[in-house]
């Protein structure tokens, strides 16, 4: 029998099953004080939701045998979080304005039903997915042309070189004056941003393809766009998405400086007024892609590994 973090399964069940039940009792005394909340109150709400999440990992846990290991993946942000508040509460924090963490969570949950944190959600990621999927589209194939083909590669790597070295956010002044300040000089930006990390990641896992499958299918009269898709691809796979994992942590950075310098919406406009709420959100997306991306790595990993099987 499998053992989880305190040893079987089942605590960890009868755990989050006693944290629910003290959050039903602290959740119907508070229900008696009314909509109205003080800063002391909120924060008492803020450790009340953590202690739901917290509970929620302890059922899931139990629930789902995929997510068995999440008590021990959630271990060290459940520290993390649990420092933050204390050293904000006993003072270790000041003079620095940082907010207890259970605050945080109170207004984070507050403005995630206003209409206008939405409006300016949607435009970050239009902006965002935009520069991304415009990325994607260029660097792709240019990374299997140049990883491909050594003769273009001895041409066009100098230019790469060079290019990739100049500082993304130093450009937006040019496109400013030769684009203005609609969307497309950011939409550039953000491409700009993403596109290094996955033409340098594809060029890479070209190069290093097994040169043995290559021969084995050119051996059995295999045509060249054939190795291409049938081959290279799944080889090349994990690398490429290793790349867009990291262009979407530069992607990130970019588009909140680019919003804050020259934006009616956006995220970036928006942490210059909630900036806690908006950094939390940020964070939680950027969890999200990440994994997103992990798994259709180890995807793909996997048809890489059936690929040289076969």
């Amino acid at each position: 029998m499998k053992m989880s973090f305190f040893g079987d399964h089942k605590y960890e069940l009868i755990i989050g099953c006693i944290i629910l039940i003290i959050l039903l009792f602290t959740f119907g005394a508070l229900g008696h004080g009314g909509m109205e909340s003080s800063p002391g109150e909120s924060s008492t709400e803020g450790i009340i939701i953590l202690l739901l999440i917290i509970a929620v990992i302890f059922i899931l846990s139990h629930m789902i045998k995929k997510l068995k290991t999440l008590p021990q993946r959630s271990l060290s942000i459940i520290i993390f979080l649990l420092i933050w508040e204390i050293a904000v509460k006993t003072g270790l924090t000041y003079p620095a304005p940082i907010p207890p963490v259970s605050r945080v969570i109170h207004d984070f949950i507050s403005i995630i039903f206003l209409e206008k944190f939405w409006d300016y959600t949607m435009v970050s990621l239009q902006r965002v997915v935009s520069g991304y999927a415009l990325a994607m589209i260029i660097a792709i194939p240019l990374g299997f042309a140049v990883g491909w083909f050594k003769t273009l590669e001895l041409y066009i790597d100098p230019l790469l070189q060079i290019l990739r070295q100049t500082p993304v956010l130093s450009l937006f002044p040019v496109f400013i004056i030769f684009f203005g300040i609609g969307e497309f000089p950011k939409i550039l930006l953000i491409m700009l941003a993403a596109i290094w990390w996955i033409l340098l990641n594809t060029i890479s896992a070209v190069k290093n393809v097994d040169p043995f499958l290559v021969k084995t299918a050119r051996s059995v009269g295999v045509s060249q766009l054939d190795v291409l898709r049938k081959v290279v691809l799944p080889s090349a796979a994990p690398s490429i998405i290793t790349g867009m994992r990291y262009a979407s942590t530069e992607v990130v950075l970019v588009l909140v400086a680019v919003e804050m310098l020259g934006a009616k919406k956006g995220l970036g406009i928006l942490l210059n007024f909630r900036y806690w709420e908006v950094l939390v959100f940020m964070a939680i997306l950027g969890v999200i892609a990440n994994y997103t991306l992990v798994a259709l790595e180890r995807r793909l990993s996997v048809w890489k590994e059936e690929i040289e099987i076969g």
